[in-house]
């Protein structure tokens, strides 16, 4: 079954342009016809206020504003109008700690580079398929770090998450819906 993507807002923020070229074309290449790219990440922020974006696609290094700052500003400035948007970190550098501090600013996917059009592919059916749970806490802000289910996951002692509030997407007036302090986010995703 064909899946379209025509209605799909992509922002890129690189910048090399010749990585902006070659996703686009990618992103064409699916059936995305609303492209808007920046290789200015403050540029870029710019633009997901004043614009309606689905998912943004940013390299982890760039001049001035790196990608790890352009990600945390979109998911906790007090400006941002969308915290809960994917973002797709792309990378030349795939250490453990780098993909660690991708995930700990708050990237929902993370994808190496070279990249390819069927990784690409898949990055972005996750995010709108399997869109996972948003936690906050006082140091994090961000989708659930938690991917998969474990033993241990229905685990109900002393060393249990406390302090947590789960994050939804927008469903009515106030923009976001959270548990009650101290809530959990066990749905692994």
């Amino acid at each position: 079954m064909a899946v379209d993507m025509s209605r799909v807002k992509v922002l890129i923020v690189d910048d090399n342009g010749y990585m902006l070229t070659i996703l686009r074309t990618i992103l064409h290449g699916f059936g995305i016809k609303q492209i808007l790219e920046s290789k200015d990440p403050a540029d870029a922020f710019d633009m997901v206020r004043s614009d309606s974006v689905d998912i943004i696609i940013t390299d982890y290094q760039m001049e001035i504003l790196d990608g790890l700052d352009f990600v945390r500003l979109v998911r906790t400035a007090d400006d941002s109008p969308n915290p809960l948007i994917p973002i797709i970190m792309l990378s030349a550098y795939s250490e453990k700690s780098r993909v660690e501090s991708a995930r700990d600013a708050g990237v929902t996917e993370f994808c190496c580079k070279p990249i390819t059009a069927k990784e690409m592919f898949a990055k972005i059916a996750a995010v709108i398929n399997e869109p996972r749970p948003f936690i906050r806490n006082k140091t994090y802000f961000g989708p659930d770090r938690r991917r998969l289910a474990t033993e241990d996951s229905n685990y109900k002692g002393a060393e249990r998450r406390k302090g947590f509030k789960k994050v939804t997407a927008p469903d009515d007036d106030d923009g976001m819906d959270v548990s009650p302090e101290g809530g959990d986010a066990t749905s692994a995703a």
